[in-house]
């Protein structure tokens, strides 16, 4: 692997820093941190999305005809780089341009795609994915939230009833893609299918959940008799497994890494703190995980050099885009950990004014586990690891050829 810009992606590189040295300045966000979603906050992120999109820096490996930028993996990848070096980071778009309108944009139709696929690009709408139940726990395929036609005709009307949870965004999208459950007679993964759905429809109740970190980025999703057009339908009747699948690819891709301090942090932060015998740096222990941290942050880097190698190369990554986030998402809970354990009683203060670093352990810290969580649990991509890269045999799966309503429920 050949880890050095080519002289085209160097020419591409300038460009792009020479941009976002002019036009980034007024947008930044300190330290990346995300923050409470005010109207403000909303405005601006809105406002610097445009202005990429003006200059084809927004969704570059979309077509140009419809918003995007008409470049390559390895150009978007770029930007991404330097965008972070420069400070900008707002984490509304990511969602809806990451994973739900690529999957519009595979299998929704000219209609649906002329109508939104553009708007979502300059930042004009913003959408959510409603997957996760609350009885579904890891296994997307066994979700309850059901759909029945309001007709005979192959045109008539859906009608959804149901619950999601976990929802990120919900509260502020305007859109999103719900998997839905249409019919209960065969296996689990073949009796779903996708819809788009308009999140300020009335039979649509968003309820955020309040998270210990003082957040109230997730949300339940209740469903009382929305009724939307089979037009909104993405992809057939029964394939919305296949579907999904899409989603779920882009997903793993785009939370393939972690937001939060990392290893450079904590050796800054060391420094200053007292320890047994002297600075907290000086400390054995701390060394050693200091180095765990830094290899593994280096294992990391590699990883994703070798996904912008095939991208450079005109290739589609694979299923080892998971290692990315099952590394990252548990080295940033152990690191946040042990900072904020350092960090003795000022650990215990959340409020960035307060605390040392602007509080990003205890934030880091209280996040981390959620990050577990999103885009697939640990146990859900290892078993991915292991069935999809290493090769090695699958796990035994029962309900495979049970019917939806025959399988058990534990009531």
């Amino acid at each position: 692997m050949d880890f050095n810009d080519s002289p085209e992606e160097a020419a591409y590189r300038e460009k792009a820093r020479a941009w976002l040295v002019e036009n980034a300045a007024a947008h930044r966000t300190e330290h990346g941190e995300p923050k409470p979603t005010t109207p403000e906050h909303m405005a601006a992120a809105k406002a610097w999305q445009a202005r990429k999109a003006a200059a084809g820096y927004a969704c570059i490996t979309w077509p140009a005809a419809i918003g995007g930028g008409g470049g390559t993996p390895i150009q978007s990848v770029i930007f991404s780089q330097e965008e972070a070096k420069a400070g900008v980071s707002y984490g509304y778009f990511t969602i809806g341009l990451g994973m739900c309108v690529p999957t519009v944009m595979a299998f929704g139709d000219d209609a649906t795609k002329q109508r939104f696929v553009s708007p979502a690009v300059k930042g004009e709408e913003i959408w959510c994915q409603l997957f996760s139940e609350p009885a579904g726990g890891s296994d997307v395929a066994a979700l309850r939230t059901r759909a029945v036609r309001d007709g005979d005709g192959p045109d008539a009307d859906w009608v959804i009833n149901g619950q999601k949870v976990w929802t990120t965004g919900a509260h502020y999208c305007d859109y999103g893609i719900v998997l839905v459950r249409t019919d209960p007679d065969v296996p689990k993964h073949k009796g779903l299918t996708m819809f788009w759905i308009d999140m300020r429809d009335p039979a649509v109740e968003c309820r955020p959940i309040h998270q210990m970190s003082g957040g109230r980025d997730f949300n339940e999703v209740y469903f009382t008799d929305l009724r939307v057009k089979d037009s909104q339908r993405v992809g057939a009747v029964g394939d919305g497994w296949k579907v999904a699948l899409v989603t779920l690819m882009n997903e793993r891709l785009a939370v393939g890494g972690s937001a939060g301090p990392d290893y450079r942090q904590v050796m800054e932060l060391a420094r200053g703190l007292p320890g047994v015998n002297g600075p907290a740096l000086k400390d054995q222990a701390f060394r050693e995980n200091l180095a765990d941290w830094y290899v593994n942050s280096q294992g990391l880097k590699f990883t994703r050099f070798r996904t912008m190698t095939a991208l450079s190369r005109g290739q589609t990554p694979g299923p080892e885009s998971s290692i990315g986030k099952i590394i990252s998402a548990n080295q940033l809970q152990d690191l946040a950990n042990t900072a904020v354990e350092a960090l003795g009683e000022y650990g215990i203060l959340a409020d960035p004014s307060l605390a040392p670093m602007e509080a990003a352990f205890q934030q880091s810290l209280m996040w981390a586990p959620g990050l577990r969580i999103a885009g697939g649990t640990d146990e859900i991509l290892k078993n991915i690891i292991a069935e999809r890269v290493l090769g090695l045999p699958g796990d035994v799966r029962v309900d495979k050829d049970v019917a939806f309503k025959d399988m058990p429920t534990g009531r």
